[in-house]
């Protein structure tokens, strides 16, 4: 078998290609961008064999992915974990629709929060999905695991979900290939119903998707994916998940004096569990993200018995696990980490030397300062979302992908009279384009800033869905031709782009402001590939 050496991310992508995916659909979101753009950089997809055009979000990623599966072939919908709150309404229902060619759901998760708003942990989405779920303890397994997936996608009809974390997804590893698989041929269900989901098909759906939970849970006991490991002292037994066994077994090096459940495949292997459950007088669970493992033990065995973990305090309720926690938790010596100087601690991002977003916040800022408190600054998620830090300080709220818009106009509502929303090209046609429908309907009085810098900056400057479509999209919209403003932020521009913004501020009604200008890093990127 051929070895490779490759990100966590790399190696669900690899895998992917070799069990025959015939399309991946995604949205930028970090640490799950660099699947998409393996699968991009491919001979395969350069050939156009295999679709791997991003998405405009990650609702469209997923319908899309199961309209594939829908005729035949084996698709792949890739995202962030606060990507499936934006894909939630399909990726539910597609657990009652089922599936017809194999259809897995990334989700990459960010306990510690390095780049996201939350640590949600998306092993409940799948539990309420009620389908079965794969979560890796490293790059093989990853790899292993998505090309078993495909399989037992088609064989169950049905979405597996592919749980991983930032550490994996971002660490490198050897990973050994498998033999590779054609494309799937179409063809679809022999059930004119099962895509149709009119409440009368739909309870059907559903009570077949109940009736299999049993089928799921059978299948999780015999994986091998799931493990008992033996271990001499029984005081204590151990389940570990993900990549948080590694974290157990590097501080076990010549192997772990308790007995372990290694779980890398949901619904959760009760037969094992029971079997470690009798023959220790504790569980300690290992797991990275929330405890649902821990909780689940809880009223699973109904043994009474003690079981520690992140929600009792055993380990950190947030944050990320690591050796070093996990073998604190046990009593182990660790090297504590020693109090890193001021003059060398890590300073906070910055907007890039060149970028359009700093000429955009100094013009913005000169006119909202003149307003006071009679003006707030709404942000959303993208590189721009830095303008919150020194020296701009120029947003007040970042909650979610499209907010600024709609928390601005609902502040106008609220009797606020200049609310201004800075939003992203690609976070625009993300899901900014109904925000700002709410607000014409209503002829809500906001200025919103659509920071044009055409690209999706934060993850690396993939295509945006929204290059060339802006102002098209804002007059279709309805936005008054008279208040939609396309300047360049330059220096040299700087009082015009202050005069506009502070006109438009006193329109009672919506106005839009498109400042654009290329990214710096696509721009320099550009330039040395033509030289």
């Amino acid at each position: 078998m051929e070895k490779l050496l490759l990100l966590g991310d790399e190696a669900i992508a690899q895998a992917a290609l070799d069990a025959g995916l015939s399309g991946v659909y995604a949205y930028p979101g970090t640490p799950s961008t660099e699947i998409t753009e393996y699968i991009q950089a491919s001979h395969k997809a350069t050939s156009g064999q295999i679709h791997s055009h991003w998405s405009s979000n990650e609702k469209t990623a997923m319908e899309a992915a199961l309209g594939m599966s829908f005729a035949g072939k084996r698709s792949m919908v890739c995202m962030k974990h606060v990507g499936v709150n934006v894909c939630a309404d399909a990726f539910i229902n597609a657990a009652i629709t089922g599936v017809i060619g194999g259809l897995i759901v990334v989700a990459a998760d960010d306990p510690s929060m390095h780049s996201s708003q939350n640590e949600q942990d998306s092993r409940f989405y799948g539990n309420f999905a009620m389908i079965p779920i794969l979560e890796p303890s490293n790059q093989q397994e990853a790899y292993d695991m998505v090309y078993k997936a495909f399989d037992l996608s088609e064989a169950f009809g049905i979405p597996v979900m592919l749980r991983i974390t930032t550490r994996l997804a971002h660490s490198r590893a050897g990973v050994a290939c498998r033999p590779e698989k054609a494309q799937n041929t179409l063809h679809y269900s022999t059930n004119p119903k099962q895509f149709v989901l009119l409440p009368v098909n739909a309870r059907i759906n559903y009570n077949r998707l109940l009736a299999s939970q049993e089928i799921f849970v059978k299948d999780s006991e015999g994986s091998s994916f799931n493990t008992f490991i033996k271990g001499k002292d029984t005081s204590k037994g151990i389940v570990a998940s993900g990549i948080a066994y590694n974290y157990l077994m590097e501080n076990f090096p010549d192997g772990c004096p308790y007995p372990i459940v290694k779980i890398g495949q949901y619904p959760l292997p009760v037969t094992l569990l029971n079997k470690l459950a009798k023959e220790c007088n504790e569980l300690i669970v290992i797991e990275e993200g929330y405890p649902l493992i821990e909780d689940s033990l809880r009223g699973l065995l109904g043994l009474g018995l003690t079981v520690h973990g992140r929600q009792d305090g055993f380990f950190p309720r947030a944050g990320e696990l690591n050796p070093d926690i996990v073998g604190k938790a046990f009593g182990l010596s660790v090297i504590e980490q020693t109090i890193v100087p001021d003059v060398v601690k890590m300073r906070p991002p910055s907007l890039c030397t060149g970028c359009s977003h700093r000429d955009m916040f100094e013009a913005l800022n000169v006119a909202y300062a003149e307003k006071g408190e009679a003006s707030k600054i709404f942000g959303d998620i993208g590189c721009y979302t830095l303008g919150y830090l020194p020296p701009y300080r120029a947003m007040h709220t970042c909650v979610d992908m499209g907010a600024s818009i709609t928390m601005a106009k609902g502040a106008a509502d609220a009797g606020l009279k200049y609310p201004i929303a800075v939003i992203g090209d690609s976070t625009f046609t993300h899901s900014g384009m109904t925000s700002l429908l709410d607000a014409i309907n209503e002829q809500s009085p906001i200025t919103v800033i659509i920071s044009d810098n055409e690209t999706t900056g934060m993850t690396g400057g993939q295509d945006s869905a929204g290059t060339g479509k802006l102002e098209s999209i804002c007059l279709g919209l309805g936005v008054s031709p008279a208040h939609l403003h396309v300047l360049v932020p330059l220096k040299k521009n700087h009082k015009e782009m202050v005069s506009i913004i502070r006109e438009e501020m006193e329109y009672r009604g919506v106005s839009v402001i498109i400042p654009r200008r290329e990214c710096i890093q696509t721009l320099t990127r550009k330039r040395k590939k033509q030289q």
